[in-house]
């Protein structure tokens, strides 16, 4: 036998166990189980914080800040909506209170360029795709916090009124109407696109 040994770490046991076991025992203070809730759950709330901020690194921040509040308040949790549903209003809220403390606009000589793709390609092409990232970053600015996030939960991650309702703290009625303004603005902002 060798002087060198590594320590076999055991399987992962608790990866096939459902969110709400898992909650119960991160509450109780077990971090693996906090943790194979963080694994599970990170890459969405990610997705949902970068369409939300337009920034990867932003959103990384937010949904770090997240779970970091979400360890601390798991005592509290009472399990009346799912740990997903929880972690998305967590994170959802952070995102709003980031985008309401930026300024209203961003100058467009901020917006980073995208970079050359390494395959050829027409350079009308590239430039009519940078002209449309622009374009569709310079309208989802020209939103509010409010409707950008109730736009971006509707559609681009497809969910529900309800859902969003919940996620946001609003009525159905008022995510419906948040969603249709924030279609008809963005129609008319990218009407040239059509």
């Amino acid at each position: 036998m060798s002087a060198d040994r590594t320590p076999i770490r055991p399987p992962d046991t608790q990866a096939g166990l459902d969110d709400a076991l898992l909650t119960v025992r991160a509450a109780e203070g077990d971090e693996e189980s906090f943790a194979v809730l963080v694994r599970r759950h990170a890459p969405a709330l990610v997705r949902l914080a970068t369409r939300l901020l337009g920034s990867r690194s932003e959103a990384e921040d937010a949904v770090q800040d997240a779970f970091i509040s979400a360890w601390r308040r798991l005592p509290e949790f009472r399990g009346q909506a799912s740990f997903g549903t929880w972690m998305y209003r967590i994170v959802t809220n952070r995102s709003l209170n980031t985008l309401r403390a930026r300024p209203p606009q961003v100058p467009l000589e901020a917006v980073n360029e995208m970079a050359a793709p390494e395959h050829t390609v027409a350079p009308d092409r590239i430039a009519e795709a940078r002209a449309a990232v622009r374009d569709v970053h310079q309208a989802l600015s020209g939103l509010s916090a409010e409707q950008r996030t109730c736009w971006v939960l509707r559609e681009l991650d497809g969910q529900s009124y309800a859902f969003i309702a919940d996620t946001v703290g609003i009525t159905q009625q008022a995510v419906r109407a948040r969603v249709f303004r924030a279609r008809r603005y963005l129609t008319d902002e990218l009407g040239d696109w059509r």
